[in-house]
């Protein structure tokens, strides 16, 4: 089980994984050795999954971001599968989630114009045997960035 200091430790990491071990015991009034080991034993047990930075998707020229909804026209392991094996291979796609609804998948996808989304929808998702229909909603704005988990 997670106590306070655990969960104070996750959300100051969450706010900025470059945090020594120095500067986490400061935020948590531990030694420096006692929020190096705490933030192991989070990772060791999963809490942590890894660290990566968030890059700024304008500034790399993906301009148009959009949110795909997929529906198969069987729902067979077969399809599934091979639905997965696409989105897996596709850069455009940064996170895909299976729903319930009429939808079965949506898709968070960066393209750098609309053309691009148009090839990615038309050339790719439609073009799958196992697609029957998709929709696409492009985000106009983001008001809220992808923010920490509650902790």
């Amino acid at each position: 089980m997670l106590d306070r200091t655990d969960l104070r430790l996750l959300d100051a990491l969450q706010s900025d994984a470059h945090l020594t071990a120095q500067e986490l015991g400061e935020r948590l009034n531990l030694s420096p050795s006692q929020a190096g080991r705490r933030r192991q034993k989070l990772e060791a047990e999963g809490y942590i999954r890894g660290y990566a930075a968030r890059l700024d998707a304008e500034r790399l020229g993906l301009i148009v971001q959009a949110f795909v909804q997929v529906e198969l026209a069987r729902h067979g392991p077969e399809q599934s599968a091979g639905f997965a094996r696409l989105v897996s291979t596709r850069p455009e796609i940064v996170s895909a989630w299976t729903l319930t609804g009429e939808a079965d998948y949506l898709l968070r996808v960066y393209c750098p114009d609309l053309h691009a989304l148009n090839r990615l929808i038309h050339d790719v998702l439609l073009a799958h045997p196992a697609v029957a229909r998709v929709r696409s909603q492009i985000v106009m704005d983001q008001l809220k960035r992808d923010a920490p988990l509650p902790t």
